[in-house]
């Protein structure tokens, strides 16, 4: 897979060689001399240019990328780049980095991105998820198809505590793709039993949510 990515400070440098350790082919661009750094991601092909230019993108080969990354610190850049990525060169994946929570509406598919990454929200989701148990929380948003990752954690006082997965009514709309328990991810066979203190992830949509969490830990 060829990988461009727009921003080659830390964040974008420590993408591309997490990509290229995976076997990807990665071109960082930036506009500032002094943030190539070839030596720090060797394996990765490096253009200076400034990528919310057309002239840029096309000296990139953009239309031979099968994803676009805008990591760049500035926002407003992120969104030329996904746009211009999805709109003139039709790139089939594009990620923007959000460094603003309060522009993180403006990340979606009117402005060509697929995958909206904000820092701040994924920081909270975590640190939500270390310490609720028996509330829903949201992890990730899948733009494109209005779906999320989420996590419960099982509760004790759960009803469905010691029940088959295959003998849970899930309402329709939510997906079970794996179980934390301990160490272990496993997997939601039909007949594994759910239990206490379970990390359950979903694929669920929106409206689910709520009917997934009366579910697994209703309240009162």
């Amino acid at each position: 897979m060829r990988v461009a990515i727009a921003g080659a400070g830390a964040v974008g440098r420590s993408v591309a060689t997490e990509l290229i350790e995976n076997g990807h082919h990665v071109l960082l661009i930036d506009k500032s001399p002094g943030s190539i750094r070839s030596d720090a991601v060797p394996g990765a092909q490096w253009l200076l240019a400034d990528a919310c230019e057309m002239s840029s993108l096309e000296e990139a080969r953009l239309d031979t990328c099968d994803v676009m990354i805008s990591a760049t610190g500035d926002d407003k850049a992120n969104l030329v780049i996904s746009l211009l990525a999805k709109t003139e060169f039709a790139v089939p994946r594009t990620v923007g980095r959000v460094n603003h929570p309060s522009n993180e509406w403006l990340f979606g598919e009117s402005w060509g991105v697929d995958v909206a990454v904000s820092t701040p929200r994924l920081m909270a989701a975590l640190v939500e998820e270390a310490v609720a148990v028996g509330d829903l929380v949201r992890l990730f948003t899948f733009r494109q198809s209005d779906t999320n990752l989420v996590e419960l954690t099982m509760p004790d006082h759960s009803p469905l505590v010691g029940t088959r997965i295959a003998d849970v009514p899930w309402p329709p709309d939510a997906l079970l793709v794996a179980i934390l328990r301990d160490t272990s991810i496993l997997t939601p066979d039909r007949d594994r039993a759910l239990e206490s203190g379970d990390e359950l992830l979903f694929v669920t949509a929106s409206d689910a949510e709520a009917a997934l969490a009366s579910l697994l830990a209703p309240k009162g």
